[in-house]
């Protein structure tokens, strides 16, 4: 089968399509043909040597685990689906599942079925994104109605689900992003709006129930400044790279609790927010898609940190 390799950490240019095995499942195991396989910025920092390359070890590996196709062969055991089933998923992470490729294997239930009213392409979109959004505000932070939550990057491809799903379980939310994308974010659900560029979110927050921050210190010290927006007993969820113990320690000492996380697959949650998009409760943007061959171009327009959704590779 074809798939992108690359052979060494690097910028986009060390990615190259080429022949690999096709991979065979293992019993509870399906194989999926992918029509489609979403682009996400853990994939950019680990063909550059962070995000998880600690866990896959030294190239050559196959990047990507968002995922959407057709079940080409089931393993011995699996009962959740037969060959034909349009699915959707994020397999293995973040271990290596290979997304970009003509052919992935995983087990069963780390897939469910595709949404029926969306392509492969922006179901492609989905897991990845709605997973972390999902486990951060809903099984993490527990939100509801009522609740105050202040979601940085509110227009990227986690961020405008956070907004969606925040507001579905019926929280007040205040999102971060430029400008020109406020209109959009109110469409999609958020209340109040601040442009990160002209104006200090901790100067114009306070007493939020949650803060889901998908920049992290690393950047302007996101969640360090995030702090000062929480009530007492309010709860920092740090995407990207986590909570340093110094900000634990910190936040602790002002009634504050803060947590990191790192998404998980679940197909059973992916049902859940199957669900959701099929009764129109929550819309998936793609901003662009592009033929599998050109990864590295997805890559390096991902990179500018300027995309509204979510990028996706086509598998022709």
């Amino acid at each position: 089968m074809q798939a992108i390799i690359q052979d060494t950490f690097g910028g986009p240019e060390v990615l190259r399509l080429a022949e690999v095995p096709r991979p065979v499942p293992l019993p509870t195991e399906i194989l999926v043909r992918v029509h489609a396989a979403g682009v996400n910025p853990v994939d950019w920092k680990t063909r550059q040597g962070s995000g998880m390359a600690a866990v896959l070890g030294d190239p050559p590996f196959v990047l990507g685990w968002d995922v959407s196709g057709v079940v080409e062969e089931t393993g011995f055991g699996v009962t959740l689906f037969q060959p034909g089933d349009e699915v959707f998923g994020m397999p293995w992470f973040p271990r290596q599942a290979g997304a970009y490729a003509e052919y992935v294997t995983a087990p069963s239930r780390h897939f469910a079925r595709k949404p029926r009213t969306t392509s492969h392409e922006t179901a492609a979109a989905i897991p990845l994104a709605a997973l972390i959004a999902w486990q951060a505000l809903i099984d993490t932070a527990h939100i509801g109605a009522g609740h105050r939550v202040l979601i940085h990057a509110a227009a990227g491809g986690v961020g405008h689900l956070a907004v969606q799903l925040a507001k579905h379980a019926g929280a007040h939310v205040i999102g971060t992003a430029r400008s020109e994308k406020h209109d959009w974010l109110r469409d999609l659900g958020a209340d109040e709006l601040i442009d990160y560029t002209t104006t200090n979110f901790e100067t114009a927050v306070r007493d939020v129930d949650v803060v889901v921050d998908l920049i992290g210190d690393a950047v302007d010290r996101t969640s360090t400044r995030s702090l000062q927006t929480l009530r007492p007993g309010g709860l920092l969820v740090a995407v990207p790279s986590g909570v340093a113990p110094e900000l634990i320690g910190r936040a602790r000492e002002e009634g504050i609790r803060a947590t990191g996380i790192l998404v998980e697959p679940d197909g059973a949650a992916l049902t859940q927010i199957a669900t959701l998009i099929d009764e129109g409760n929550l819309l998936v943007e793609v901003e662009r898609t592009y033929p599998l061959a050109q990864a590295a171009e997805a890559h390096r327009h991902g990179e500018q940190g300027r995309t509204r959704g979510k990028l996706v590779l086509t598998v022709p």
